[in-house]
Formats: C-alpha cells, sequence, structure tokens
C-alpha cells in the first residue's frame, strides 16, 4: 500500500522514535515533583518549551503543551475570550476551518460567528474580512494552511487588520509548521497551535502559543500543570519526540518543499491525457505544494478513493476529521461548490517518504479509475445513493 495522506498523519520518524524511548527510560519523573528524578524531568520539559518557541520565534513563556492540534484550538478561544480588553461578542471565522474550530465556536454562548467563503482561488478575500469588522468585533480564528486544498492564507494582511481594531488573532498552524516558515507569521497572531504527529512525531503531543501580553483566566480552574493552563501529568516523551521531529523538518524545510514541489508537477504532468476530467482546487502561488485537493468530474469521491484503495494506493476525501459524515467538506462549501459536485472532492498529500516511482504509480491508477468508470455506472450510483 503507497501512502497519500500525509495530510491527515505522518508515520513517526526514527529519530523521534528513539528520543521517546530515551525519555521515557531516563527522564521518568513527573515534572512537578520536588525530588532530582522530578527536576531532571522539569529541566527537560522547559528546554524543549525553549526549543518549540525558538522554532515559532515566539517567546517560550507564552509556550504551553497541549494533547495536539483540536485541543490548542479549543484552549486557544477559551483563554483569548476569558479576559478580552475589548468588549463585544463578534468573532470571524472562515467556513473552512478545521472542525474543532466551529466546535469550540458553537459551543459559546452568546457569541455572533461571521464564517466567511473562500474566494475561487481558495484564499479569503481581505476586504471582506474587514468589511465583516464591526466595532464588537472581539476574537478571529484564520487556519494559515487550508487543510484541503492547501491555499495559504494572508495571515499578514489579517492579522495588520486584527492589530488595528483590537480584534485578538487565532490560527491553526497544524499544516504549516514544519512545512512553512512560521515565524514570519507569529507576529501577526496572538495564538497559534501544532500538532506533533503532522510533522513526523507522535500522535496526542502538540503545543499552543499564547501571546505573554494577554491575560486570560485558564478553562481547568486549580490546575497546576503547564502554568494551569490543562490538568494531567505532562508527557514528556512525546514532548521530546515531537521537538526532535520538528527540528528535523525544519532543518529539512527547503529541501523537503523542493522534493514535494517536483512530486507534485510529475504528478500532475502525469495527468495531462485525463486533464480535462479534473478540477484542482487551490491558490496558482500561495498553495503548500504537499497538499492537493481536486475534484474528478461525475465521479463520488468516495468511490474513487476505495477504488484507489484496492488497486493498493491510500488517498482521503479531506478533512480527516470530516470523512465518514454524509455532508461535504467544508472547503467545498466555502468555495460555493454544492450537491453531487461537493461530493466529487478527493485530496492527495505527499510526504518526505514520497517517491518518483510512487507519484508514477498513483497517476496510472488515477487514469485507469477515470477510464473504468464508465462502466461502472451501477457501482458509482449506488455509492452516490
Amino acid at each position: 500500500m503507497k501512502y497519500f495522506d500525509y495530510a491527515a498523519t505522518c508515520p513517526l520518524d526514527p529519530e523521534a522514535a528513539s528520543a521517546f524511548v530515551k525519555a521515557s527510560t531516563e527522564y521518568y519523573g513527573n515534572s512537578q515533583s520536588l525530588h532530582d528524578i522530578g527536576s531532571r524531568a522539569s529541566t527537560l520539559l522547559e528546554g524543549c518549551r525553549e526549543e518549540i518557541a525558538r522554532l515559532l520565534g515566539v517567546k517560550s513563556e507564552g509556550v504551553y503543551f497541549t494533547s495536539g492540534g483540536s485541543e490548542g484550538n479549543f484552549l486557544a478561544v477559551q483563554s483569548l475570550l476569558s479576559q478580552s480588553s475589548k468588549k463585544g461578542k463578534h468573532i470571524i471565522t472562515n467556513i473552512a476551518e478545521h472542525s474543532s474550530i466551529h466546535s469550540s465556536l458553537k459551543m459559546l454562548k452568546g457569541y455572533e460567528v461571521t464564517e466567511l467563503p473562500l474566494m475561487e482561488n481558495g484564499m479569503i478575500d481581505v476586504q471582506q474580512f474587514q468589511s465583516a469588522i464591526r466595532d464588537d468585533t472581539v476574537l478571529a480564528c484564520i487556519q494559515h494552511v487550508n487543510s484541503e486544498i492547501g491555499t495559504i492564507q494572508p495571515l499578514n494582511e489579517i492579522g495588520t487588520l486584527c492589530k488595528e481594531n483590537g480584534i485578538l488573532l487565532h490560527s491553526d498552524c497544524v499544516q504549516s509548521f514544519g512545512k512553512l516558515d512560521v515565524e514570519a507569521i507569529s507576529p501577526f497572531v496572538d495564538s497559534l497551535a501544532i500538532s506533533g504527529h503532522k510533522i513526523y512525531g507522535p500522535k496526542g503531543i502538540g503545543a499552543l502559543y499564547i501571546s505573554p501580553s494577554i491575560p486570560f483566566d485558564s478553562f481547568y480552574p486549580n490546575t497546576s500543570h503547564e502554568r494551569g493552563m490543562r490538568p494531567g501529568t505532562v508527557n514528556i516523551p512525546a514532548i521530546v519526540s515531537m521537538v526532535t521531529a520538528a527540528n528535523k523538518q525544519v532543518r529539512n524545510m527547503n529541501h523537503n518543499d523542493e522534493h514535494i514541489k517536483s512530486l507534485r508537477e510529475q504528478f500532475l504532468t502525469q495527468l495531462m491525457d485525463v486533464r480535462d476530467e479534473i478540477i484542482v482546487h487551490g491558490h496558482a502561488n500561495a498553495q503548500l505544494p504537499s497538499i492537493l485537493g481536486l475534484r474528478i468530474k461525475g465521479l463520488e469521491g468516495q468511490w474513487v478513493m476505495l477504488e484507489a484503495n484496492r488497486k493498493g494506493y491510500a488517498i482521503s476525501t479531506g478533512s480527516a476529521c470530516q470523512v465518514g459524515r454524509t455532508s461535504p467538506s467544508k472547503t467545498m462549501l466555502a468555495l460555493g461548490i454544492n450537491d453531487k459536485s461537493a461530493k466529487e472532492f478527493i485530496r492527495i498529500s505527499f510526504g518526505v517518504h514520497t517517491t518518483e516511482a510512487d507519484v508514477k504509480g498513483l497517476a496510472r491508477t488515477m487514469i485507469s479509475i477515470i477510464q473504468e468508470a464508465p462502466q461502472r455506472d451501477n457501482q458509482i450510483t449506488s455509492m452516490v445513493k
């Protein structure tokens, strides 16, 4: 089975795995314990905090370790709203945000949320964002990179507008960290969330940054771990493993980017004979190359995914947090694509282990699926039903 679903999760890097085992066996103390074994664990934890801060270009006192991107997004929303210096009950986000953002905002009582669509190229219209700002707007939640089509949002422009209007800005950077220079956008946001398993680290670990200049009340009262951000014994082995993976990805970022750009171009070139049947979504110049979101005209995305799986290739029908639901992907809805056309969507995502041979094999498989599809109308119809 050839893997093309790196945007959902990545295999654990061997160096990160070794770091996990070493930390588990040699730094097993609870970082809150006052004895020497606990102190050694605490020192390692703080070193990891400083390293993540360095990679993000932020202050270490604003870094908190979480269970992953979804929890980071939730805690960011709760924290930023807990002590907002500006009075108001209005929030701006976009339709295509990760489900953890939408669910976090739905939990809020008394707030009005404006959900912006995406332009045809997958970008947020900055002018439309500006027009959505009201006197009572207190928070904006805008992801750095769309998880389904890979579009990179203009956070520097959006962040500037937010600062000018006293609006706090949170960004889900789960898909961008380790692949883009997050240091370039961190000065424009008030908080951001990252996840370990998207950068070849372990699952169940992530980090949240909240600017130290922003006071907030903890969602969990009387909590001592992570300076009151969240309860539970800190998972130091997973943190060490994530930091090891993060360092490797940031260090090799340019090399990986060129490799994956080449794979993407090769894949699309291989599909030239059937390009009239394919619609590729995204922005020509502001696109994370590792994420390729597309539709094959007239074919249910889930059917295409199952056919690819049957032929030995693992692709996706969109964000893993949305798969299994009957509704189309939020990104398709944000683009104004509805009904059957929206359900044609599939996502192919490349990683550091993807080879040219893998890409050529997937391209041949996609061509065969397209060419053989008319002979399987009954199968397609049953899948749509």
